[in-house]
């Protein structure tokens, strides 16, 4: 078979499907890049039987047949070819020639029977969303999920869709992380999607589309154009996100999801208003002197007027004020500094309201208006 085409084209296909493909694997297929050619149609797949990514390119052909081949050898390959424009031919043997300008690979492949049968679609539940807040969910979110599998189900995020609401939901067991955005789907459906999953997609989805921004230069979800949304087919076991040409398939994972409603406070006895980046930076002062060797809360004392942070560590100590609006009764709470900023550091308001209830229950980050985010943290008892 023969085609020719676009490397920049060419090389960036490669490029996004081999994030599915394993640097090493006991199948020597699915270190590879299968390619299937049928006419003008170029399809690339990245497959580790867990997580695979495909697309479909345009090029220059009448011919058809497929192959695999070593997924970096023939990404540096591309890369390194000085032309713009790629002619490739294989032979029957299956050896791989690329040329271009004054330079010409042979390189050797794998016939397309060793890689394994890419997933098909899921569609029992569909939804569709735009790129940018999707990407956004998952950024706000991640950074809570579970690192280690003791509890497989907690490494992945929930996504939870009820009565025209969608929330994305990441526990680690020490901190909760949701993101909410409103749907036209009132049907309930949910399932948890493992985190490496959503890393990789977030890398493909668009941060805005600039046609669809209003006057403020905000993005207006009424005029995202088609291209700019991610269409979303979740089936039993699998879950395959459609963006702009590529098709993402991934195992859900099983298992009961922890009722996370459940641990939501719905009382508190202080609330506190204070404005985000201050409080970050206040937080951040605090960090110099926390590492993996010196490991110590940061005490965040909520008094009228005012937000204390202090730390003390055997590299020194500092103590610092950010003004606050504090309602209800004072108190003084241990926080791990890490946390805390991951969480400051998600919120997109200005101000946000801190609500908490005693200095041993969960810290409730919520905006000033509106539902978009919430973020709780347990907190770490303090020593006198």
């Amino acid at each position: 078979m023969k085609f020719k085409c676009n490397k920049n084209k060419l090389h960036e296909a490669i490029a996004n499907v081999s994030r599915a493909v394993p640097a090493k694997s006991n199948i020597a297929a699915l270190e590879g890049i299968k390619l299937s050619l049928s006419g003008d149609q170029l399809e690339l797949i990245g497959y580790d039987l867990a997580f695979g990514i495909r697309t479909v390119l345009n090029v220059e052909s009448e011919d058809s047949g497929d192959l695999v081949v070593n997924a970096r050898l023939f990404s540096e390959t591309i890369r390194r070819m000085s032309s713009d424009e790629l002619i490739i031919t294989v032979d029957e043997k299956l050896n791989v020639n690329i040329s271009g300008g004054s330079a010409e690979y042979d390189i050797s492949a794998m016939p397309a029977i060793e890689y394994p049968d890419f997933p098909s679609i899921g569609a029992e539940n569909s939804l569709s969303i735009p790129q940018y807040i999707l990407r956004n969910m998952i950024e706000h979110t991640n950074h809570a999920v579970a690192v280690t599998d003791t509890k497989p189900i907690l490494t992945g995020e929930l996504f939870d869709l009820e009565d025209n609401i969608f929330r994305m939901v990441a526990i680690d067991g020490f901190r909760m992380a949701i993101r909410t955005e409103h749907t036209p789907i009132s049907e309930k459906i949910s399932f948890v999607v493992p985190s490496r999953t959503l890393n990789e997609i977030s890398k493909l989805l668009a941060k805005g589309d600039a046609s669809a921004e209003d006057e403020a230069g905000e993005q207006d979800p009424e005029k995202i154009s088609k291209t700019e949304l991610c269409q979303i087919y979740a089936g039993e076991k699998n879950i395959t996100f459609e963006i702009s040409g590529y098709y993402v398939v991934s195992r859900l994972l099983s298992g009961e999801f922890h009722n996370y409603k459940s641990s939501l406070p719905t009382e508190f006895k202080t609330e506190v208003i204070v404005k985000t980046r201050e409080f970050a930076d206040s937080i951040e002062r605090c960090s110099l002197l926390i590492n993996e060797k010196n490991k110590c809360p940061v005490r965040c004392i909520f008094e009228e007027g005012s937000v204390k942070t202090d730390c003390k560590t055997v590299i020194g100590k500092v103590n610092d004020v950010v003004p606050a609006e504090v309602n209800g009764e004072p108190v003084t709470i241990g926080l791990n500094n890490r946390y805390l900023l991951d969480a400051l550091r998600a919120c997109e308001s200005d101000q946000i309201k801190i609500q908490m209830t005693a200095p041993n229950r969960p810290v409730k980050i919520v905006p000033v208006a509106g539902d978009s985010f919430m973020y709780l943290l347990m907190p770490i008892q303090l020593r006198n």
